[in-house]
């Protein structure tokens, strides 16, 4: 009786049965709370977050919302509900949205990999480099709003707990 094996399939089934335990999920790995990312409190966001957006920080700056309202910005990473004529903040389901959208480009626990707050930050401080086509809204990480998104992204709560 002659067997049916060859070596390339040995081989090819050892790269295949490799890669998957390599980059397969190990279930129950990341339990326990070192691991674990804290919430995105909406709260903190509406409070202390959102009214950034709006704020006019230099006189040769535009406000965020200038170029990330919605129709101007045209669907992109971040783009924000627009305000009703004459409106100074937006309702509670805007916020709703505008902190889902925001949410998606935050890494929870981890602001230095946050596209939400690396590219409004200059990059000689810290920021991406050459990637935010408007002006920086930070010139430094001790910036009080800087500050403020910082500790959101971290988890913080309006009563200044976090949620780790």
């Amino acid at each position: 009786m002659t067997s049916n094996f060859r070596p390339k399939g040995i081989v090819a089934s050892f790269l295949v049965a490799s890669a998957v335990a390599l980059y397969a999920p190990v279930p129950f790995a990341a339990q326990g709370p070192s691991a674990s990312k804290p919430s995105l409190d909406y709260e903190f966001y509406k409070t202390r977050v959102e009214p950034i957006f709006l704020k006019e920080r230099f006189p040769d700056h535009a406000r965020c919302y200038t170029c990330h309202e919605v129709s101007r910005h045209g669907g992109g990473p971040l783009s924000l509900e627009r305000l009703a004529p004459g409106a100074s903040s937006w309702t509670e389901e805007q916020s709703r949205a505008n902190f889902q959208i925001v949410s998606k480009l935050v890494s929870p626990g981890s602001p230095m990999t946050s596209m939400f707050l690396m590219m409004p930050l200059a990059p000689e401080v810290g920021g991406m480099a050459d990637t935010h086509q408007g002006a920086r809204q930070f010139r430094s990480q001790d910036d009080p709003d800087f500050k403020n998104m910082e500790a959101w992204v971290r988890g913080e709560k309006v009563g200044g707990s976090s949620t780790r």
